[in-house]
């Protein structure tokens, strides 16, 4: 498999080498973040420094007898070396039962720059604080952006063609070894599975596994559709099912502490507050779609605002989608004192969609940019005080 330099999440571990805090790497699966770590690796070692690098993947047979947490432990310790910057990298830590036993212990004597990377559902943002007595920092990776895409492939034109690609094979790496669309749906469908079996089912001793697997793939289906556990209940009764609201709200964490979907709140522009009635999910990439629910809905507008708001996150935005008054803003991206209103178009060329997807933004009065991103296939023009963007464009161009 081809390799690629992902230099956004590496430039991020360069910037946090030698602070104290505990680097921690999430992400789905098969995201790409053992390699990041090998990338690191390879920094590293170009230093002109004296650096001890302890490298532990907890996958591979060599290591098996790390997987208690007082030897992995008595290790670390044995392959300190005074004198040197000693730095500790674990790979897939969470194979090792109350690993956060160890990597506290190693925390608290101040000795090793910290890294460690684990699949999901057993390493997750939401239980930093509690599993780590000392501060962590987060390096969120998600799958491959177009440019990434672009990168591998080693296209340098025709990009309309590699976009429309792009779509539909989506950013999954371990899928772009396989030549064909079908033996890449198979990986990324293979994927799929592993997460919602071994991470979520086993994991959280789910015992209705078909309700669940319902509710994952109705989500899928619904990306950029407001949803509550209450609808989501709701539709899954009239299919004859009896699931409780508290319960599609359990399963609909678990999906989100997978990576596999992500939360966009609404925002009130005028009250400027947070609703928590119905959110939008998106899917952390839109392969996962078409592998498991098929292609006979391609649903382009969809998808497209789904890899918008992937992007938007990888461009460290938080990202939210606007209410103003009765209109509906796409999506409010805000980073620092940056605000951008965005909407997201499959095709702009009928004015009646047009003006559909611009009244909206006018009836904005403040002065943050205003963008319409759509397969324009034309270049970026301005239409009263509003950007109207390509999206293949606009995702090659930061």
């Amino acid at each position: 498999m081809q390799l690629i330099v992902r230099k956004k999440y590496l430039d991020e571990l360069i910037e946090l080498y030698g602070t104290p805090d505990i680097k921690v790497i999430t992400g789905i699966r098969r995201s790409g973040k053992s390699v990041l770590l090998q990338e690191f690796i390879t920094y590293l070692k170009s230093l002109n420094e004296q650096i001890n690098i302890v490298m532990i993947n907890l996958q591979e047979l060599e290591f098996d007898h790390l997987l208690e947490y007082h030897a992995l432990h008595k290790y670390i310790m044995n392959q300190y070396k005074e004198e040197m910057t000693n730095v500790l990298l674990i790979d897939e830590v969470q194979m090792c039962p109350q690993f956060e036993l160890a990597i506290n212990s190693i925390y608290a004597k101040g000795i090793y720059d910290i890294y460690i990377t684990g699949s999901n559902a057993f390493l997750l943002s939401s239980d930093l604080a509690t599993l780590f007595t000392g501060r962590t920092m987060e390096i969120k990776v998600y799958p491959f952006s177009f440019k990434e895409y672009l990168t591998y492939y080693k296209i340098t034109d025709r990009y309309d063609d590699a976009f429309d690609q792009y779509v539909k094979i989506g950013g999954m790496p371990g899928a772009y070894v396989y030549k064909t669309e079908n033996r890449q749906y198979d990986y990324v469908r293979d994927v799929y599975s592993t997460i919602i079996i071994r991470d979520l089912v086993e994991k959280y001793k789910i015992r209705n596994k078909l309700e669940f697997t319902n509710i994952s793939e109705f989500m899928m289906d619904n990306i950029g559709n407001l949803l509550s556990p209450n609808n989501i209940c709701e539709t899954l009764k009239n299919n004859q099912s009896e699931i409780t609201r508290k319960t599609v709200s359990k399963y609909i964490g678990y999906l989100e502490n997978a990576f596999l979907f992500y939360e966009a709140k609404r925002y009130d522009l005028k009250g400027k507050k947070y609703l928590t009635n119905n959110s939008k999910y998106y899917l952390c990439d839109s392969s996962f779609r078409y592998a498991v629910n098929g292609t006979r809905n391609m649903d382009y507008g969809r998808v497209y605002e789904n890899i918008v708001y992937l992007e938007l996150r990888r461009r460290g935005y938080e990202v939210y989608v606007g209410k103003l008054y009765k209109k509906e803003i796409d999506f409010v991206a805000k980073k620092r004192d940056t605000q951008i209103y965005i909407q997201v178009s499959d095709n702009i060329s009928d004015e009646k969609t047009f003006e559909r997807e611009y009244t909206p933004l006018l009836a904005i009065k403040d002065a943050y940019p205003k963008l319409i991103i759509a397969r324009t296939r034309h270049e970026t023009y301005d239409y009263q005080g509003i950007q109207v963007i390509d999206l293949c464009r606009w995702l090659r161009e930061e």
